[in-house]
């Protein structure tokens, strides 16, 4: 059975983390054993933005115990989270990439675990896991005490701030914040932790955000706009955050920018979403990169359908081509940019939320055909390897948190039709590190400052007529599941994948 199979996987990577690596943040899946921070070279910001000598895969896959109905599993996983980590540390870390994996699996973890709804409250958690997640959040605030608000790249746990920590930063790194560090704010009562919306009053007169910015001016270092490496997750959190938190402002903001988009940055065919000047619109690059794959997914959520399901289909004959994902795909070439692929969870969650959208058994298949690769290509002995390179196969000794946290979840769920969280119809997103954060009523108002009024907001919508209020006329309402053989076609003539004995779809 698929889902077991995926299942089983998740337990071959996890097992083999707690035997031979924790409480080291990751795996080593060749030489069997662990790895943290690399001390010898600071400047290897690959390790050292991510690792923080703080058992980041326990962290990480908090959630995906619950997911994968494994009870026992994170229950003690939440017990070893609660005994070995702890934050008070000389590391210097990234402050996106701390957020996205540490505090967003302490929250979802906490709340798993605190939540009667969800079927995995443990009767002797008295909120630890909030306590480790509010220590954190309090460690990566000095970051934010810039010229514009939007946080600095980087940031010492134990120390803040260094004196010559640099002032650029990506558009996500700036803007992929507002989830974790809105539920942290609710969930404590505490105003500070509200991220703000600096992004976006950056965009250009074209509603677009470009890649790089200087955080102290507001300047834009690098201009090009696209949904991929360095701008991908802010346009998710726009839209998530409106389903999370019920602000509409949010939801206007995302449909300008999503409009924009459509405009400037998808081709004439609706195929290729490229990289452009966010000024003028000017092709800057003739690459696609494994993390924009993510955006089909978000298509579903925005309703566009359509958008999606040609979207997803580039990818997933790039996928055919190549056996994964590889880093960079040129479309102008015909072939890859870069070669790498370390088991990114993007085209899986795309293809998982299409199911959730269409129920069409053609999304089963593309996920089978996935779990079938990663099983031949990335599987050794202790766990799963990055490949340095989907051309030759080649393996690198690294096993990347997501790999668990995401990539084996959005499988298991696919296959798991039963899954609780197939069947929760409320506020409740997947970060982009694929953390489940559900947010009961209860906690939707945003807490006030103390001078502020005492006043309650009103009650707070939520997304379930996004489509019917922003979009209107952008999409047929009514449309096939599945695109025509010759667009197929087309998309396989992209790729340059046109020697099919059949044709999917």
């Amino acid at each position: 059975m698929r889902r077991d199979k995926a299942k089983e996987m998740f337990d071959h990577g996890y097992q083999h983390y707690m035997k031979y690596a924790f409480p080291l943040d990751e795996l080593n899946p060749i030489s069997c054993d662990g790895r943290t921070k690399d001390l010898q070279n600071p400047d290897n910001w690959n390790i050292n933005d991510v690792l923080g000598n703080f058992s980041l895969t326990l962290v990480d896959s908090l959630d995906s115990h619950a997911i994968l109905n494994d009870r026992p599993a994170f229950e003690e996983a939440v017990r070893l989270t609660i005994q070995h980590v702890n934050f008070n540390l000389d590391s210097r870390v990234q402050v996106f990439e701390v957020t996205i994996r540490m505090l967003g699996g302490l929250l979802s973890g906490h709340l798993l675990a605190s939540e009667e709804e969800f079927g995995f409250k443990l009767p002797w958690y008295k909120g630890e896991l909030l306590d480790l997640a509010r220590d954190l959040g309090d460690r990566l605030l000095p970051a934010f005490d810039t010229g514009t608000r939007m946080p600095l790249p980087r940031v010492n746990l134990r120390t803040g701030v260094l004196p010559w920590e640099t002032n650029s930063t990506c558009a996500a790194g700036a803007g992929t914040l507002l989830l974790e560090f809105g539920v942290l704010s609710r969930l404590t009562g505490d105003p500070k932790f509200e991220a703000l919306k600096v992004v976006w009053a950056h965009r250009s007169d074209l509603n677009l955000v470009g890649n790089t910015m200087d955080v102290q001016t507001g300047k834009w270092i690098s201009t090009m706009a696209g949904i991929g490496a360095g701008i991908d997750s802010f346009y998710e959190y726009q839209l998530k955050s409106y389903i999370l938190f019920g602000d509409h402002t949010f939801a206007t903001d995302f449909a300008e920018a999503y409009q924009a988009i459509l405009k400037h940055v998808r081709d004439v065919d609706g195929h290729i979403y490229k990289q452009v000047d966010m000024n003028n619109g000017g092709l800057m690059a003739t690459w696609i990169d494994s993390l924009a794959a993510f955006f089909p997914g978000l298509q579903v959520l925005a309703g566009d359908l359509p958008s999606a399901i040609r979207h997803h289909q580039v990818y997933w004959t790039v996928w055919r081509r190549y056996g994964g994902m590889p880093e960079r795909f040129d479309f102008k070439s015909k072939g890859i940019a870069i070669a790498g692929y370390p088991l990114r969870p993007e085209f899986v969650e795309s293809t998982y939320m299409l199911y959730q959208a269409t129920k069409n058994p053609f999304y089963l298949e593309v996920g089978e055909r996935i779990l079938e690769d990663l099983e031949r290509t990335a599987r050794v002995d202790c766990g799963f390897a990055t490949i340095g390179s989907v051309e030759t196969g080649k393996h690198e000794d690294r096993m990347e948190s997501f790999f668990l946290s995401e990539t084996l979840k959005y499988l298991y769920l696919l296959f798991d039709q039963d899954n609780f969280i197939n069947k929760l119809d409320s506020n409740f997103v997947f970060t982009t590190e694929g953390h489940f954060l559900p947010l009961p009523r209860r906690f939707l108002t945003k807490p006030k400052p103390p001078s502020a009024s005492k006043s309650t907001s009103p009650p707070i919508d939520t997304c379930q007529n996004f489509q019917q209020q922003h979009f209107p006329s952008i999409w047929p309402a009514e449309t096939g599941p599945l695109l025509s053989k010759e667009e197929v076609r087309a998309i396989d003539r992209l790729v340059a994948f046109e020697n099919l004995e059949e044709v999917d779809g």
